[in-house]
């Protein structure tokens, strides 16, 4: 084992401290107001750049922004291939700049302008997309980069093509992820083709069928498209004999990612499975504050209330 790596590892079970945990997420979600909350994530690692007087979805927008900070430092300590591993698993903060960018050029007016997420060394192509000055212009610089060609220059067509392409990726890069990476492709293909009546892009759907088979892609039935989906993909929809369930699986494959996570940091000695459990915890961590502050919003309530359904 190198000393990349071992310093890797180190690092990445230093990381957990970052998380708020339920203890922490009980306090947020039970707060009666949002500045209440607000006050609480003040004093946790959560303060980086987080205004006391932010809007839920400001607020929201910098917990994202301090998980990407916290796995730019995790991806700092890494030999190349942990570095690499990370950046695979940070790509949907590139997604997010990327349709933020595109509505802008297509003239849809934001409901709220964000500043895009500083990517650093996790970024891939987001530089050049960012210099873009049309649609088509992005599109072909996807097209010629890592993410390949999202079939159509749409927003939605660009971004189910860039989750399609960073699931696959994903997988590909990081054997550890590559059950997290198939089962949210089979709720990305699901909620698109069953429930929204979206068919996704032909290299979309090609792409697609490296994870979940071409039987299930080219399924005309949310039943037979659970029929035909591997098992490494068909875990997240278990259970959900319609596709108007689909809003139930999002929990669960949260609730999955931070269990198996948590197993990757207490058994793995050294490598990969640390590194990629510390981004699992973290990521699982700040997309339950998101939804703690929501509840805060609301007037409080209890964090279990978006643990995985029963």
């Amino acid at each position: 084992m190198s000393a990349g790596w071992v310093a890797g590892t180190t690092r990445a079970r230093a990381m957990r401290s970052r998380c708020l945990g339920m203890t922490g997420l009980r306090e947020v979600a039970s707060a009666p107001t949002l500045d209440d909350a607000l006050r609480y994530l003040g004093g946790t690692a959560y303060r980086r750049d987080l205004d006391p007087e932010a809007s839920l979805a400001e607020a929201q927008r910098t917990v994202g922004a301090t998980l990407l900070w916290h796995l730019r430092v995790l991806a700092g300590w890494q030999p190349r291939g942990g570095a690499a591993m990370v950046r695979a698993l940070a790509a949907g903060f590139e997604i997010s700049n990327a349709e933020d960018h595109l509505r802008a050029l297509s003239g849809a007016a934001p409901t709220v302008t964000y500043r895009p997420y500083r990517l650093g060394t996790l970024a891939t192509v987001w530089p050049r997309l960012s210099r873009t000055g049309s649609p088509s212009e992005l599109r072909a610089e996807l097209a010629a980069s890592v993410w390949g060609d999202p079939g159509a220059d749409s927003p939605a067509a660009v971004a189910t093509g860039m989750r399609v392409s960073a699931a696959v990726r994903t997988a590909a890069a990081v054997p550890e992820a590559a059950r997290w990476a198939a089962g949210r492709l089979a709720l990305l293909f699901a909620r698109e083709a069953f429930l929204v009546g979206r068919r996704l892009t032909e290299p979309s759907a090609r792409r697609a069928a490296r994870l979940l088979g071409q039987d299930a892609v080219r399924a005309g039935s949310y039943s037979d498209f659970r029929q035909h989906l591997p098992a490494t993909a068909r875990w997240a929809l278990e259970g959900l004999d319609d596709a108007a369930e689909l809003w139930r699986a999002e929990a669960r494959w949260w609730d999955r990612l931070d269990r198996d996570g948590s197993e990757l940091l207490r058994t793995s000695l050294r490598g990969a499975g640390p590194v990629v459990g510390a981004v699992a915890v973290l990521s699982t961590d700040s997309w339950r504050v998101r939804g703690a502050l929501e509840l805060a919003v609301r007037g409080g309530g209890s964090p279990e209330t978006f643990d995985a359904p029963a």
